[in-house]
């Protein structure tokens, strides 16, 4: 069942939304060649708690660490660590949520470390723009079949990937919360759009294959074919002749 937000609970959304952006705009001063994962997430968690919130992530079902760092071949999930150290040409796709007096934000951004590839560049301009290509139909009364159409239908016409086993979702008091959303599907199908509506919308693209693996860790999610893959997302809210981004400045 979808939550339909009240105009009280959308400004601590986005209020969350926006702690999270700042993390962003922190992870952009920090990205580089030599830097290790965990000293991102040590950021970011610092940051989180300067501001009065909890990492979304920390703890959940069992996660270890306050934000998902997924380099390269890893689609989702990736723990940061001390050991993964950035490098030249490396894409590091960053997942940070945040919960501000019970409600959260939620956001992913694929960043290029120093000088990459021109074929890892598209992969990150498709994958962003295949965002706003979703969020581009949103507003009250269409179905959520024609976002995820949207999303995969700009996607496909560059023959990357569509990442299927992992969707975006509802956002609010519970970190992920019903509908699913898809990164392609079919016009005309799914739930209808209700102004209110708090959506994490997220395409997770794959330069190969579209199939993953989780290793062992049973969080870390990998490209089969150990192709990169990158990672945008927002939580927005559906107004009625549009949206509105919630995870931003």
């Amino acid at each position: 069942m979808i939550i339909i937000k009240s105009e009280r609970e959308i400004a601590l959304l986005k209020e969350a939304g926006r702690i999270v952006a700042l993390c962003h705009e922190e992870m952009k001063k920090h990205v580089k060649p030599g830097v290790s994962t965990w000293e991102l997430n040590e950021i970011c968690e610092k940051l989180i708690l300067e501001h009065n919130a909890t990492p979304s992530f920390k703890g959940y079902g069992g996660f270890p660490a306050a934000i998902c760092a997924s380099v390269n071949e890893v689609v989702v999930h990736g723990i940061p660590s001390k050991k993964q150290i950035l490098k030249e040409g490396d894409i590091v796709a960053l997942d940070i949520g945040a919960c501000y007096k019970g409600y959260h934000g939620d956001s992913a951004w694929s960043y290029a470390v120093g000088n990459i590839k021109n074929q890892d560049q598209l992969l990150m301009q498709v994958t962003h723009d295949a965002l706003f290509a979703g969020l581009s139909v949103v507003k009250e009364g269409v179905h959520l079949g024609d976002v995820s159409a949207a999303i995969g239908n700009y996607i496909s016409q560059y023959g990357f990937g569509i990442v299927e086993c992992f969707t975006g979702h509802g956002v609010g008091r519970e970190l992920h919360e019903d509908p699913a959303i898809f990164n392609f599907g079919i016009p005309g199908t799914g739930p209808i759009l209700k102004e209110g509506m708090v959506l994490a919308i997220e395409p997770m693209v794959n330069a190969g294959t579209k199939n993953v693996r989780v290793l062992s860790d049973r969080w870390t999610t990998v490209t089969k074919d150990k192709s990169k893959s990158a990672h945008f997302e927002h939580t927005i809210v559906v107004r009625k002749n549009g949206y509105e981004i919630l995870t931003t400045l």
